[in-house]
């Protein structure tokens, strides 16, 4: 039988920057990512460039009902997407609204409500608008948390009736290694003082607890939860100084979600602050406003485990690993160099229940690969059994977590479409059980088409399960 529970939310997540294109249009003002041609790692540019995918990304923008179709077509019942603010606020510090990218996203809305497919939405996918990272210098300044919380309210009181599942900052640990796409700073990390990016950070995370708190009153039914990058640190060797390490880097990693969940900061990050000369501005108010609105669920991205080490001669950065670690020598990497380890799926899931006693939703999942496009009986199609087997070893180990007594209430794969990726703003790095006709060099069709995994994960989700292969 599955370990799956009755009820159990299965679909895939995507991100605005990175599925809808139309840049331009309906009102929308720039956001960081129309700068960001090559991606979260590479220097912005002065405006949009024509190298740029994601200003067209795969056209979601005007084939959304296509689009969602197919996901009912596999059987998905949550669908995660992020707004982009800067459709909703331009600029991001307008006193108004800018109504048409609100009827956007009632639109989607709708469509997901025509195939009985939950919406579950980020508030700030690395969409921080332009205006504000560069005449305010992102959220370093605290005049952020106020353009931020006009828009959630603006947003949850439009969808709150309709949208039960919410979350905050995507990834947000992810600041402490790209402050741009993350924060909104156009700084490189090493250029900018911690005293900032700490600030920076806690402004984000005030924040959120005022969005909690406005969703909350919107409509006590909404669920939020908070989102961060999840990878299990693994000592090298048994030396207990990289064990130590394991652990100093793991605390690092969870600062943000101890805050959302116990509503302030961990002994470990107040000890990092007072011996580093870091002092974090609360304004009146906030303390009390970190503490009485944590979060209801604890989300995350999960790709890969990572090693630690205290010994400087083996401090090798993994390739592809935006947060750092040491390349584990037990386990293969996917081509973009990102090590595959289901297990330490179910390890995460262990040590967040744990820690927090929340129940946890997988919002991302999946893998990078050149995906090939070939003719096949009907029609044009991927074998990505690659894919299948990849997946299908991640989902086995959510099923042994939850049969461990961990709670999770769903799971979204990443990308379930091909979408522009994130880190190196490439279409060649695909996800998705839809292959889209679009390549790097901008070229294609945009039509999509089923792959093979497609079958599968339709198959998965109608045995809640139980298809999946131990």
């Amino acid at each position: 039988m599955s370990n799956f529970p009755e009820g159990f939310l299965w679909g895939g997540a995507t991100a605005a920057n990175q599925i809808e294109g139309a840049y331009d249009e309906g009102g929308k003002g720039l956001s960081i990512q129309d700068v960001m041609p090559h991606g979260g790692t590479a220097p912005s540019t002065e405006g949009p460039t024509e190298d740029n995918l994601k200003l067209e990304a795969i056209d979601f923008y005007h084939r959304y009902a296509e689009d969602i179709a197919l996901f009912a077509e596999m059987g998905f019942s949550v669908f995660r997407f992020s707004i982009a603010w800067s459709r909703i606020f331009p600029r991001g510090d307008e006193e108004e609204p800018n109504e048409e990218g609100l009827k956007f996203y009632d639109r989607v809305i709708d469509e997901c409500e025509k195939h009985g497919i939950e919406p579950l939405i980020t508030l700030s996918h690395y969409e921080t608008p332009l205006a504000l990272a560069r005449e305010y210098g992102g959220w370093r300044d605290r005049k952020l948390v106020d353009f931020f919380a006009r828009y959630a309210h603006t947003v949850l009181e439009r969808y709150g009736a309709r949208v039960k599942y919410w979350l905050t900052f995507n990834e947000i640990n992810a600041i402490l290694h790209l402050p741009f796409m993350a924060g909104g700073i156009e700084l490189d990390r090493e250029n900018l003082a911690d005293q900032e990016l700490y600030q920076a950070i806690h402004h984000e995370l005030v924040v959120s607890a005022l969005a909690t708190k406005i969703a909350h009153e919107v409509n006590p039914e909404i669920k939020v939860g908070c989102m961060a990058i999840a990878v299990p640190r693994y000592p090298l060797t048994p030396d207990p100084r990289d064990v130590r390490q394991a652990q100093w880097e793991s605390q690092q990693d969870m600062l943000f979600a101890d805050v959302h969940c116990r509503g302030e900061y961990p002994a470990s990050a107040k000890r990092y602050f007072r011996e580093n000369g870091i002092e974090i501005e609360f304004a009146e108010g906030d303390a009390e406003l970190l503490k009485e609105h944590t979060v209801d669920f604890v989300s995350f991205s999960y790709y890969m485990s990572a090693c630690s080490t205290a010994d400087p001669d083996k401090q090798v950065r993994g390739e592809g690993n935006i947060m750092g670690g040491v390349p584990n020598p037990t386990l293969q990497a996917s081509e973009w160099g990102w090590q595959i380890d289901p297990v330490g799926l179910r390890v995460v899931m262990n040590d967040f229940w744990d820690r927090w006693n929340k129940p946890l939703f997988v919002v991302e999942n999946g893998l990078g690969a050149r995906d090939v496009l070939i003719d096949g009986p009907d029609g044009p199609t991927v074998e990505d059994d690659y894919r299948i087997e990849y997946m299908n070893d991640h989902l086995v180990q959510v099923g042994e977590a939850i049969a461990d007594g961990v709670e999770c209430w769903g799971y979204t794969s990443w990308g379930c479409i091909d979408l522009v990726s994130a880190s190196k703003a490439e279409l060649s790095k695909r996800y998705g059980f839809i292959y889209v006709d679009r390549n790097d060099d901008g070229t294609g069709t945009l039509d999509r088409y089923r792959k093979k995994s497609f079958d599968w994960y339709a198959e998965v989700i109608r045995t809640n399960g139980d298809s999946l292969k131990a």
